[in-house]
Formats: structure tokens, sequence, C-alpha cells
């Protein structure tokens, strides 16, 4: 950079100073040039960026964000796809929980509990701990965020453990609630303490979209205390509340729904005139169809199969409907961004898998299986499986069906099924003659309780050894012990197909 007269008449008196400005000019020139993101000029006149906050910009449009996404999902199916698919892959048939205090009776005990408190824990009475599971994920997905409320019961409701959950919309949360409270504050809802902890969700008593709600002072909201609620959501800022996981693409979704209804109903509209019948002189040629009824009225409408006479028409011209260009391209090119958008795979949105292979469904659903991992063991299982836990060993505790409060556990999420079942078996056969992987891993990668398995295969080897069987590793071969037929092929040939039998050559 080139030093100019000031710079020089600077030195002259304070060259120290003088070396400190030419510095941070170049520094401040340099960072200048450096981002292009940063510049300004006409290109990015139109380009609004606030600096407020991810609970300010929330604040303003969570709710609307949430009501057009439901819209979405009711009406468009390609959202409601978006949604399926996470749910699925993130739930599938349930994330499962397995006592791990390393005291064999007492995780014994703490599984079959939670295994018959499990099929009544719906506060709703409806789903097992398995279906609110699906039923809470789709709430995270579609509307941003859900509450899982706790629900403690008497001994006298007949419960395993006299506990339940009833899931909570977000917008059971009073957003009105905002602002200082003491030493502590008010977020749409959420109150804090002075160092920035939870302390109360204030919750309607009923939905603030219910008519029958409203009708009963359900707009009134009371604090719940934060201990009560498991709060699930995406955490992409330091935010308090959740968006939906589709907002990126809701104006992708809206304008392909609008393309469609365009297109059908210009088809619809060419359709409808089959032919117009113009007048026989050429003068009369650009005189306006009048299409009438049986008494002579003019019609408005158009109908399907219509025939449109001009005024002395005589001659009759058929309507060519003009074929419809780029309509494949422009609906794969808006489907591509709007799985994108939801973070699924094209393939798995649109079901189309004729531009894919073996090799590259496999590579693209590599990834898609590290973002489906790290949403189970960063967001759900922290958020509503833990808590979950706790309270289901805190509740059994205090009802004395078992001896401590606080028992460790591991969750097994739901399994990936394999795009190749064989290469999969191998790779897992492989990883534990290597070492790099336990019998107990593989089997928890498939969604089961090694424990329980492992007994499983125990019992089925006994029962089989008091029957005196033997099960070869070619399940062809299952023979009596002691019996007169061996199983090694040696000494037991089978028939070659390829050669007759030799009864047929006698």
């Amino acid at each position: 950079m080139a030093v100019n007269w000031f710079d020089r008449a600077i030195a002259s008196v304070a060259p120290r100073a003088a070396a400190r400005r030419v510095l941070a000019r170049q520094a401040f020139e340099t960072l200048a040039r450096g981002y292009d993101g940063a510049a300004r000029g006409r290109r990015t006149d139109g380009w609004r960026t606030p600096g407020s906050s991810a609970d300010t910009e929330i604040g303003m449009a969570g709710a609307l964000l949430r009501d057009r996404m439901r819209d979405l999902v009711r009406n468009n199916p390609h959202a409601a796809k978006a949604v399926a698919v996470l749910v699925n892959n993130i739930i599938g048939a349930g994330i499962m929980p397995r006592a791990a205090s390393g005291d064999e009776a007492l995780d014994r005990r703490v599984d079959d509990l939670f295994e018959r408190w499990a099929e009544a824990c719906d506060a709703d009475g409806q789903l097992d701990f398995y279906g609110l599971q699906t039923l809470i994920c789709r709430e995270m997905v579609e509307a941003g965020e859900v509450l899982v409320r706790r629900r403690l019961r008497r001994a006298a409701d007949g419960l395993a453990v006299p506990l339940q959950l009833q899931v909570l919309e977000a917008d059971f949360l009073d957003v009105t609630k905002s602002g200082a409270l003491g030493a502590g504050r008010l977020v749409q809802g959420i109150e804090f303490d002075p160092l920035g902890k939870r302390k109360a969700y204030w919750l309607h008593a009923e939905h603030p979209g219910d008519a029958y709600g409203a009708l009963q002072n359900g707009l009134q909201s009371r604090p719940v205390p934060a201990s009560e609620i498991a709060h699930v959501y995406e955490k992409q800022r330091t935010q308090a509340r959740g968006v939906p996981w589709g907002a990126p693409v809701i104006r992708a979704l809206r304008d392909l729904d609008d393309y469609e209804v365009a297109e059908i109903v210009r088809k619809k509209t060419e359709a409808c005139v089959t032919a117009i019948v113009f007048g026989e002189e050429e003068a009369q040629q650009g005189i306006a169809p009048a299409v009438v009824d049986a008494d002579g009225n003019r019609v408005e409408q158009f109908e399907p199969g219509l025939i449109a006479y001009a005024r002395g028409g005589k001659d009759i011209r058929f309507n060519q409907p003009a074929a419809t260009g780029g309509y494949g391209e422009y609906k794969r090119a808006s489907l591509h961004t709007i799985s994108a958008g939801f973070r699924v795979p094209y393939e798995l949105l649109t079901g189309d898998l004729s531009q894919v292979n073996y090799s590259s469904i496999r590579a693209g659903l590599v990834e898609f299986r590290r973002m489906i991992d790290a949403v189970q063991w960063q967001l759900f299982i922290p958020m509503l499986c833990t808590p979950v836990w706790r309270w289901f060993t805190e509740a059994a505790w205090a009802a004395g069906l078992i001896p401590v409060p606080d028992v460790p556990v591991e969750w097994s999420p739901p399994k990936f099924e394999a795009v190749d079942p064989q290469k999969d078996a191998m790779a897992n056969l492989l990883a534990i003659r290597s070492g790099t992987m336990t019998l107990a891993e593989v089997i928890a990668q498939q969604g089961r309780n090694p424990d329980a398995v492992l007994a499983e295969i125990a019992a089925t080897n006994a029962k089989l050894d008091a029957l005196g069987l033997l099960l070869d590793s070619d399940p062809r071969r299952v023979t009596k012990t002691g019996s007169a037929q061996a199983s090694d092929p040696a000494t037991n040939p089978e028939p070659d197909p390829g050669q007759p039998d030799s009864a047929q050559q006698d």
C-alpha cells in the first residue's frame, strides 16, 4: 500500500504514530476486501439482515411459522412425506432403554417394571411409551417444539408405577409472558432465574385455539415448575424455543403448490373449448365469439366440450392445447430444494429411484443416517428420554418398587435397514472378529437389548441340548445326537443336481 503525503508529514514529527497509522489502514482495507458478503452495493440493496436475537426473531414469527407448516403438512403431500420420513428414521419402532447399574438382579427388575409401565404411561390412555415417542417427534419436526409434562398418580390408580406422561403442543405456552420478573426474566412463557436456568413454564389450562377452552377461561396461564416439564426442540442458536424444521422451504412448498394449480387451471381452460365456429367472410374473423345457451343468453363460464359460435360463424376450427414444456424439470428442481430444506434425501422424499444405483443410494444415505444419529443422541435422548427415565425411577423408588431412585440407563435407537443385508452382516462379522466392535454393540445397533438376546440364545441352546438336537452352520442339516446320519458332507454327500439319479439311470 502506497504511503501518502499526510503519512510522510506525520512521520517527520512522530514516526511511530505514522507507522501505526499505515498498518491500521492496511489491516482495515484487507478486512474489507476479504469478505465479499459484507460488501454494500447495488446487488445487496434489498438484503435485510437484522442483528436481532434468536428469541426476538422466534417471538415475532414462531406462531405464524407453526400455523403455516401445519397447514402444509395437512394439505401438501411433499411436506407430509418429509415429516413422516424424519419421524420414521428418528424413532422407528422406538428408542428403547436398558438398565445398566451393573447389578443383574436390579437391572432385570427395573427393565421388567419399565416394560409394564410403558404400556400405560400415556395420560390420554391411548399410546404406549414408544407411540408417545413418535407423537413427540412428529410435533418437534412439524411444529418445532413440544412439551411433555410429568403427571404423578395415586397408588390406587392401578399403574405399574404411579406416573404418566402428558403431551402438550407448543401453543400451550403463554407467549404474552415476556419481560423482567423480579431478578429473573420471562421469555415467551418460559421463566428463567437470575442465573439463566429454567425455573417454570407458564401454561394455558386449555389450548388457545380450542373454542371450548376459550369459553372456559382457558387463556389464563399459571406457572408449572420446570422439573415437571420436558421441552423437546432443536437448538440451533441459544434460543429458548424452537421453529419448524421445514421453515427454510415454507415459501418453496407454497410456490410449488401455486405453480401446479396454475398449470392445472391452464390445462382445464384449454380443454374447455373444443372448437370455435368463425364467420364465413374474412371481415367477421375478428368478431369475438359469443357462447349462448338454449334461451339465447350469453354464457360466461367455460365447461369441458363447449363449442363457441362467433356471430355468423360457418367455418369450424378445433382447439389444440399447447404442450407444457419444462414442467417436470421445474418440479424436480423444486423438490430437490425442498428435500434440502428438510434435510431429507430427494429419493426418500419423492420415492423416485430412477437416477440412483446401489452405490449412489448407499452413499447418499450415509450422511442422512449420520444426521439422524446426531438428532437421536444429541437432541431427542437428552431432552426427552433421559428426563422420562429419571421421572420413572424416582416414582418407582417413591412407591417402594426399587431400592434406589437413580438407576443408570443405556438407550438403543432403532436400527437402520440395510440396503444389502448380506454385505452389512459380513461387515459386522469382520468387525467382531477383528475386535473393533463387540457382539453387544452389534446387537444394540439392531435396536435390541443385548442381554435379552444373549439370554434368548442361551435358552434356545439349552432347549436344543435337552432335545438332543445339533444345529449345524448349514441350516439343511439338523440331526439327532448320536444319529447314524453324519452331518459331514464327506461321509454323506448330497446328490449333484447336475447328475442324474442312479435309480433313473437304471
